[in-house]
């Protein structure tokens, strides 16, 4: 025997040979049968041991091969061991069971593999995974790679996957397979949240892709190394596994809305053991690797072997969810879905939109395209409801994205589903002091150059440049940047201005610019909501219309970025009294006719006093202090059951979050699960006059559309909104007293002139020297106003 045989291989082997009557010298061979238990690792270090272990059940999710919930529960348990010995013990049992192959790596870096217990399961024109356990005795922090005599890239021609590949191949004689002989592609994988080598550490596991060309069973033999040379001389780094490779049926899908008509849809497949499928392995347009959901249309199709499966059927957060059960075999030939509503915005004239999406870039691959193509990105639109797609071209490919814009609806809108190209200043010009996006431009490219290298360092001079253009310009995921603590609205924390949110804002939002018609006009039209913590959102927003300012809001997304589980989950809804079009949406967002929402709560009508928001300039006027009405159109709907992650019941924060029902807590930050009450179905909506709550109404969140009408005193000029926190909110009504503007705190004046500061304090460094002087006075006049401000307030 090999005297560097790692003892936890020889027990494995002896362990088989025992079992089937086999002697030593058919220690390879007793190995290489499925189903046998791995040895234990021994000496191991829990701390690192758990926190790996934790990421790789990340990377499983990630994956769509989740853990069981019986071994994630176990796993959870065995963490909390006080035994080292007993707590990698307890791990090791429940991971092992998951893993086609152990590898050993010997303190002379030779690498040698043996056969794990999990079943040899593989998928015809498809992905499986499996884990690799790792025993590394050598502290090696190379690269762990895989390669097979029988393995050949099905998408590139035959060629090889990587240069193992052609070691393996180039060994000659019967290692040699010919091309017709090569039925597999395999990989290591090495993304995040693992990392691309070994720790080095002496136990770790990693996951192993494999695809099949072919169905039926097939043997391949599978190597392991750490690089060139540590190969095991005696070919015990090989391993032979006998696969069964489960055939694949083409599965048509019929999709209907809910007038009957075709359209495109969410399927979220697993099969029992809740594995997703398609495999999120090497998923290409339209199917993404990111998200565990497919988007097909009636009469496209699925290619799923034969088996049980949960499909989830959705069309965005207005549908109701469908979960069935379905049955694969040789005699299926289509499922049909029929979507459902439980609530539809634009029968009432509020057309939803997500501002802020990417083709390109973040969780988007850049290979073989850079990025997704328009034709993919409408499906993800319908497949989510959104009605308005804007797709935001921004530093990551911005050269090959930019091709797609054309100052008005990409051939591929089908209506009522419109999408059209527009720009997020983020990676390049000012977007240090804040990403701004710019819609309904008629021109892409800043004077100056063809590209995205010349843009201004000054986020008012972008604003200007879009604003003559007649473009509707705001800041991007609006938080960033602006994190205070606590959860109290307003807060009088000075954020840190280290951001890209809307930092430069508290400077611009005092300025005011030519536009088309050269006649001055706001140089900031919005602030985006939804995709960043509320408070850090809404704090800003506050204060500066306490301080007199009428920046509205918009809900956005910034997919596949903040959030890459679907398009849609923040969304402007607004009002247009005749047919959809992208400009006149746009429009509505500058003018404020709109409520920003996750999609589960609705704002809908907001009016005072009759008039409603977004129309007349959002006025109201009053000779003197009294009452007014506000009247709302109402709907909620709340699942079934609570969700204790999203209600924020767990963790440190835990019951200041339950009590305010905001809190910072985990992805997706607004949600309408946040707004419930304890475990009922009920939400409260919330009267806001100058940042502060003075009437609450209860409401059932049961999907139906209820109209409620408010008293609201008003003693002095005040701006008042409705909201669902932190699921939905409602640009706000002006109420003007006695003609006179809207100075509602000094304290909110004074916050803002520290915020400037604060903010100058933090971007001068970026602005480059041909502005600064520019920059200097922006800051000035900001400064100046504010002080002014100030001193026409008469509440503290």
């Amino acid at each position: 025997m090999h005297p560097s045989f790692p003892r936890w291989l020889i027990a494995a082997a002896l362990s088989a040979s025992l079992f089937s009557g086999w002697g030593t010298t058919e220690l390879r061979a007793a190995g290489s049968a499925a189903g046998t238990p791995l040895p234990i690792v021994e000496e191991v270090e829990p701390q690192p041991l758990v926190a790996q272990i934790r990421r790789l059940v990340e990377a499983t999710d990630l994956l769509g091969i989740p853990f069981s919930a019986a071994d994630r529960q176990a796993l959870e348990q065995a963490y909390l061991e006080p035994d080292a010995a007993r707590l990698s013990e307890s791990i090791q049992r429940i991971v092992d069971r998951y893993c086609l192959v152990a590898v050993s790596i010997n303190p002379e870096m030779r690498v040698e593999a043996i056969r794990g217990p999990a079943a040899g399961d593989l998928i015809q024109q498809g992905w499986r995974q499996f884990l690799v356990k790792v025993h590394n005795e050598a502290g090696a922090t190379a690269a762990l790679r895989s390669l097979s005599r029988e393995a050949r890239s099905p998408f590139s021609g035959g060629r090889y996957v990587n240069d193992s590949d052609k070691e393996f191949a180039g060994k000659g004689g019967s290692n040699a397979s010919p091309a017709s002989e090569r039925w597999i592609d395999l990989q290591m994988f090495n993304g995040q949240p693992l990392a691309p080598t070994l720790s080095g550490l002496t136990l770790e596991y990693r996951i192993l892709e494999i695809y099949s060309r072919d169905a039926g069973k097939h043997e391949a033999t599978l190597a392991f190394d750490v690089g060139q040379g540590t190969q095991d001389l005696g070919f015990r780094a090989e391993v032979p596994i006998l696969f069964d490779c489960r055939p694949a049926r083409t599965v048509t899908t019929r999709v209907l809305d809910e007038h009957g008509q075709p359209t495109i849809a969410a399927f979220l497949i697993r099969d029992t053991l809740g594995r997703v499928y398609p495999s999120q392995a090497k998923r290409l347009a339209p199917d993404l690797a990111f998200q565990p959901q497919v988007y097909r249309g009636d009469g496209e199709t699925l290619t799923l072997p034969d088996g049980t499966y949960t499909v989830q059927f959705s069309r965005g957060p207005e549908s109701i969810p469908e979960i069935r059960t379905i049955v694969v075999d040789a005699a299926t030939r289509e499922i049909r879905f029929q979507s459902q509503r439980w609530i539809d915005p634009s029968q009432f004239g509020w057309w939803s939109g997500d501002h802020h999406i990417h083709a390109a870039g973040c969780s988007h691959y850049t290979e073989p395209t850079e990025g997704v193509l328009p034709k993919d990105m409408i499906r993800y639109i319908i497949g989510e409801d959104v009605k308005i797609g804007s797709t935001l071209t921004w530093g990551p490919c911005f050269d090959f994205q930019k091709q797609f814009f054309c100052g008005s609806d990409d051939n591929v809108s089908k209506y009522p589903y419109l999408l059209r190209y527009d720009i997020e200043v983020s990676g390049f010009g000012s977007h240090r002091s804040g990403h701004l996006a710019l819609l309904r431009l008629k021109e892409q490219i800043y004077p100056g150059g063809t590209s995205k290298d010349h843009w201004p360092t000054l986020c008012l001079n972008t604003l200007r440049w879009a604003k003559r253009q007649g473009a509707v310009a705001g800041f991007a995921h609006t938080g960033m940047g602006l994190q205070v603590s606590g959860t109290a609205l307003p807060t009088y924390e000075v954020p840190p201005y280290d951001g890209v949110g809307a930092n430069e804002y508290i400077v611009d939002v005092t300025h005011e610019v030519p536009g088309p018609d050269g006649k001055l006009v706001p140089a900031v039209d919005f602030i985006s909501m939804v995709n960043t913590p509320p408070v850090w959102e809404l704090n800003m927003w506050y204060h500066t219309l306490n301080a007199g300012f009428r920046t509205r809001i918009s809900g956005e997304t910034d997919f596949p970025c903040i959030f890459d589980d679907r398009v849609g989950m923040g969304r402007s809804y607004v009002k247009l009294d005749g047919a959809l079009n992208y400009d006149d949406w746009c429009e509505g967002i500058r003018l404020g006719r709109s409520y920003v929402s996750d999609g589960s709560s609705h704002l809908m009508s907001f009016a005072v006093n009759g008039v409603n928001v977004g129309e007349q300039a959002s006025e109201i006027r009053l000779a003197a202090p009294g009452v007014v009405t506000a009247t709302v159109a109402v709907a909620a709907k709340l699942e079934a059951q609570p969700d204790p992650k999203l209600q924020g019941i767990e963790g440190p924060q835990a019951e200041h979050a339950v009590k305010t029902r905001i809190p910072v807590g985990p992805i997706p930050y607004w949600s309408i699960e946040r707004a419930r009450i304890g475990a009922s179905n009920q939400v409260p909506v919330e009267v806001i006059v100058n940042g502060s709550v003075v009437a609450t109404r209860t409401i059932t969140a049961d999907g139906t559309v209820q109209n409620l009408s408010f008293e609201v005193p008003i003693t002095a000029s005040s701006w008042v909104a409705l909201r669902i926190l932190p699921s939905s909110h409602t640009n706000p009504m002006f109420i003007l007293v006695g003609g006179k503007p809207i100075r509602a705190s000094r304290r909110s004046v004074q916050w803002c002139l520290k915020g400037v500061d604060q903010c100058w304090s933090q971007k001068e460094k970026f602005i480059q020297a041909s502005e600064k002087e520019e920059a200097k006075q922006a800051y000035a006049h900001a400064r100046e106003t504010y002080a002014k401000l100030l001193a026409e307030c008469d509440t503290e």
